[in-house]
């Protein structure tokens, strides 16, 4: 479960190459998740969205002291756009306090400064999940309508190192489906969410995801 709004840099990595889109593939994810592998009908018209895996490496490794006290770990991801595509070049670790099934953004000013200072968009965030599989909560599920609402290209990334079937997920909320059963969600806490009248899932993997071995990154880690 997180809890990160929609919306001084103590690291900063940046991968070897450009900001090209050669050696360009579709992220790929282990195991097969029936419920939540198709996509909607709208994915044929989102703009796509190049991330580097390195990203998520570094982010794994950045958590892994977290994920050893099993306590959650969380970051906003932006990225700027270009001819139509997104590519993520930063990844803002924010403070935060957490619990074996939460983390609570603090201080977001700092990750709304970086953003603006660079005309960054908020396409998506990312969060560990150190001891569950590899799923979105009910609460992460709220947390993630706040940032596709209004980017509709916007992503969240799920970790889950002791998922053996799937170690990591990259999902979106199905339009119109998901989006209206969140819209018209009043709950709070961990609570069931009904089926979309379309007959959809609430939420799927995102197809127009890629990985770029030769995107270039920054991560400021604020903790």
């Amino acid at each position: 479960m997180v809890t990160l709004s929609f919306p001084s840099p103590s690291l900063s990595f940046v991968e070897g190459g450009t900001c090209k889109s050669s050696h360009v593939s579709r992220v790929l994810f282990s195991g097969t998740d029936t419920n939540h592998g198709e996509s909607s009908e709208t994915n044929s018209i989102l703009r796509d969205v190049h991330i580097s895996e390195r990203l998520l490496e570094d982010f794994t490794e950045l958590a892994r002291e977290n994920t050893e006290k099993d306590l959650e770990t969380c970051g906003t991801l932006a990225a700027f756009l270009e001819r139509g595509i997104f590519y993520v070049t930063t990844l803002i670790i924010p403070k935060q306090e957490s619990t074996s099934n939460s983390c609570q953004a603090m201080n977001e000013v700092e990750v709304f400064s970086i953003q603006n200072e660079r005309e960054l968009y908020p396409v998506g965030w990312i969060h560990t999940h150190p001891s569950q599989g590899c799923f979105m909560s009910s609460v992460d599920l709220h947390t993630h309508y706040s940032y596709q609402v209004m980017v509709p290209e916007a992503f969240a990334i799920v970790v889950a190192p002791t998922d053996s079937s799937k170690s990591h997920g990259i999902f979106k909320l199905t339009d119109p489906g998901g989006m209206e059963v969140l819209r018209s969600c009043s709950g709070t806490g961990f609570h069931p969410h009904k089926e979309p009248e379309d007959g959809n899932p609430v939420y799927e993997h995102c197809s127009n995801v890629y990985k770029n071995s030769n995107l270039r990154f920054e991560i400021f880690d604020l903790r």
